[in-house]
């Protein structure tokens, strides 16, 4: 017997007017093309997409009908532009490609939706899309950031020491992530040691866009290539490994199988 069809893609048009008016649960996961690191793949969208698909399984499995519609592989536009292969959406595009497909979908009153994010760079565009059709129609639409959680959920995997060094980007959670998912486009022969983040002008780089100025955090419109010529900030690569993103795409699937549910019930 086949397996059940989890994935807007694979329906045929009938399925999905059979389906619709049971008004399932409808996952929007958002990634990005951009740099990873030396070791890792540029389309962290293939993780988002992935752990969502995991997500609507459980949430169907545990009665709640879940689907997943289209990654969008492109995120916003931020701090990655100076890195070659990268491919980004204006924050403006994003922000209409995001109206749009949410109009697609409340239009025939799939209303619960809920959206599974891979990137940074989308936060606020997201946050202003789904702002417009809460105050406009009255319907919440969650963002489960999976990197930000994943971050969180880190010490109690490794320990509080063993996370603090491994957490950044090209590190943990996302490589950790793609070991378990996708092993076999992981480069280990190209993971590097952290490299102690450089100074701009005197001041210590603290983050992507901002450096330590007597304590405080102030913005400087800096890249990537200016930052972290190799993709990898603040993070250990050599600490990631296969069963940490086990660990964390069990977690994640988890907490999106319960944030599903709790969606559909709201007007149940």
């Amino acid at each position: 017997m086949p397996l059940p069809k989890r994935r807007l893609a694979e329906l045929t048009g009938g399925e999905m007017r059979e389906i619709a008016p049971r008004r399932p649960v409808i996952l929007l996961p958002l990634g990005s093309h951009e740099d990873q690191g030396p070791h890792a793949p540029m389309g962290d969208y293939l993780s988002a997409e992935g752990v969502a698909v995991r997500i609507a399984v459980r949430a169907s499995d545990n009665g709640t009908e879940t689907y997943v519609a289209p990654v969008v592989p492109f995120g916003g536009a931020d701090y990655f532009a100076s890195m070659p292969g990268g491919i980004s959406l204006s924050q403006s595009t994003l922000r209409a490609v995001l109206d749009d497909m949410l109009s697609c979908l409340l239009r025939h009153d799939l209303t619960r939706i809920v959206v599974i994010n891979g990137h940074a760079g989308n936060v606020q565009t997201v946050h202003d899309a789904t702002q417009k059709v809460w105050l406009g129609r009255g319907v919440m639409i969650p963002s489960l950031y999976l990197w930000r959680v994943g971050y969180g959920l880190l010490p109690a995997i490794l320990g509080a020491d063993v996370a603090r060094r491994a957490s950044g980007h090209g590190a943990d959670p996302l490589t950790s992530v793609v070991m378990h998912l996708f092993p076999d486009l992981i480069r280990s022969d190209l993971i590097q040691a952290a490299e102690p983040p450089p100074d701009f002008r005197g001041m210590p780089v603290s983050g992507f866009g901002t450096v330590d100025f007597e304590g405080a955090e102030i913005a400087v419109p800096l890249e990537v290539a200016q930052i972290a010529p190799n993709g990898v900030f603040n993070g250990d690569p050599s600490l990631c490994s296969a069963e940490t993103g086990a660990a964390l795409v069990e977690q994640l699937t988890a907490i999106g199988a319960r944030l599903a549910a709790r969606v559909a019930s709201w007007d149940a």
